[in-house]
């Protein structure tokens, strides 16, 4: 059993019946009343997100779980296949354990955390940022510069992302995989 104070980004708890991971959260001490924790949490089964305010000091069960380096292998429409790196057993997942699947290219290595209790995965996490090519994109419009202009652009992974005017087919960008957004070129 934890307490409010363990709180902390990741973090897997048990609530309402179902397991949810931490991915904000916020310590309050307003200057009257009592302290509260504001939270956002995501369900592992569902991939649900809900806004939870603990009081201070509040009992939370918390799961302990393991991180293990996985290596996407493929998509077969309905599960998401991954190897371990470590002992290559195989398991696979359906696409709501995963953040940004569209972001997933084979061969990337990524952190999926397991339940130590039943060796259930409950969640994946991808790297910080994606290096994907551009497959589709429109020609930039000389002389639209003047502003932060932007331009749709599709992605190996068949992703769609907002890019610079500069940006060509072919290219090579850095995506970065909590928003979704473009980061930067690579240059090669």
């Amino acid at each position: 059993m934890a307490t409010t104070s363990d709180i902390r980004n990741g973090l897997c708890i048990r609530y309402n019946h179902d397991i949810y991971k931490i991915i904000e959260f916020l310590h309050v001490k307003p200057g009257k009343g009592p302290a509260f924790v504001r939270t956002k949490l995501k369900s592992v089964t569902t991939g649900k997100v809900l806004d939870n305010t603990f009081s201070a000091g509040h009992k939370i069960e918390d799961i302990r779980v393991e991180t293990h380096k996985f290596q996407f292998l493929y998509e077969d429409g309905e599960f998401f296949h991954f190897m371990n790196v470590e002992d290559y057993t195989q398991i696979r997942l359906t696409e709501n354990a995963l953040d940004m699947p569209k972001l997933l290219k084979e061969g990337e290595v990524v952190t999926i955390l397991i339940n130590t209790e039943d060796n259930m995965p409950l969640s994946v996490e991808m790297p910080g940022s994606v290096v994907l090519e551009v497959t589709h994109t429109e020609p930039g419009v000389k002389g639209n510069t003047a502003t932060n202009a932007t331009k749709p652009a599709t992605v190996e992974t068949g992703y769609e992302v907002n890019v610079p005017l500069f940006i060509n087919e072919g290219d090579k960008i850095k995506i970065e995989t909590e928003k979704g957004t473009y980061k930067e070129r690579i240059k090669e």
